[in-house]
């Protein structure tokens, strides 16, 4: 099949899920087939799928980040004194790594808002549908919402790392407190002890909470360097490298400026 031809059965595999989507037209050009794609996943609900459906959605979105093109983390420069500490700007979903770090909701099943660029609506979309059913699977066995500050760990199905690693960052709401500071530490910490129990020897950061949550950037980055070189300093760990990913060129700025300070 054809990437046209995937893209196609997907959406009418989709569409056909739900009565509610009767008539729903499939529009003829690329871009307006991709949105649509995308915006039927992430507002599709966590449940079983066909054999069929998955070989072809793999094969798609296999086929989609290679078009979007990898990094991989070997080819990084590591920022500042610490050659175990990277930054690179660009888009998580495409970096080839052991595990990336998801900024996920206390639900833990992705974005449902239709094409939202928030971080954890693009992992949903780019590993496909296995994601969601599996994070929710894993929430119906815990029985209650995920605790600000822990991780959980799931394979990263179709992205090019091997694990996403999910975790819920404070939100903040007015006055920074120490609890605040607290609980963003521990995601940190949460993510690197799980990546070493798995024996993992790179892991990707966002730049967690910074974004919707209101985490203020600098705070937030200096919390995550000091988080990170406390546990690679105490701990005996497989980590090798850990890349502080960053999307804005604020973001990037702040890295740049604290780690080349360490």
């Amino acid at each position: 099949m054809t990437q046209q031809e995937r893209r196609e059965y997907l959406i009418q595999y989709l569409l056909k899920e739900e009565i509610r989507y009767v008539g729903q037209k499939i529009p003829a050009d690329k871009q307006g087939q991709e949105k649509l794609l995308r915006s039927l996943m992430n507002v599709r609900l966590p449940r079983p799928v066909s054999e069929e459906f998955l070989e072809i959605q793999d094969a798609y979105l296999l086929e989609r980040n290679v078009e979007r093109g990898i990094t991989d983390v070997n080819e990084l420069e590591p920022a500042g004194s610490d050659a175990r500490l990277f930054i690179w700007q660009g888009d998580i979903t495409t970096l080839k790594c052991d595990a990336i770090v998801n900024a996920a909701n206390s639900q833990m099943t992705g974005c449902y808002i239709p094409g939202h660029t928030c971080i954890d609506n693009c992992i949903h979309t780019y590993a496909g549908v296995q994601l969601r059913y599996d994070c929710f699977q894993k929430m119906q066995k815990q029985g209650f919402e995920e605790p600000t500050g822990q991780a959980k760990i799931t394979p990263a199905y179709n992205l090019p790392c091997r694990y996403v690693l999910h975790t819920v960052g404070p939100i903040i709401n007015g006055h920074l407190t120490k609890k605040d500071h607290d609980l963003l530490a521990n995601c940190y910490t949460s993510c690197l002890q799980l990546a070493t129990d798995y024996h993992l020897e790179s892991v990707a950061f966002c730049c967690i909470s910074t974004g919707v949550f209101h985490f203020p950037n600098e705070k937030a980055a200096k919390i995550a360097i000091a988080s990170t070189t406390d546990f690679l300093k105490q701990n005996d760990t497989t980590i090798k490298k850990v890349v502080f990913n960053v999307f804005k060129e604020n973001d990037k700025e702040i890295y740049e400026r604290l780690l080349s300070s360490n």
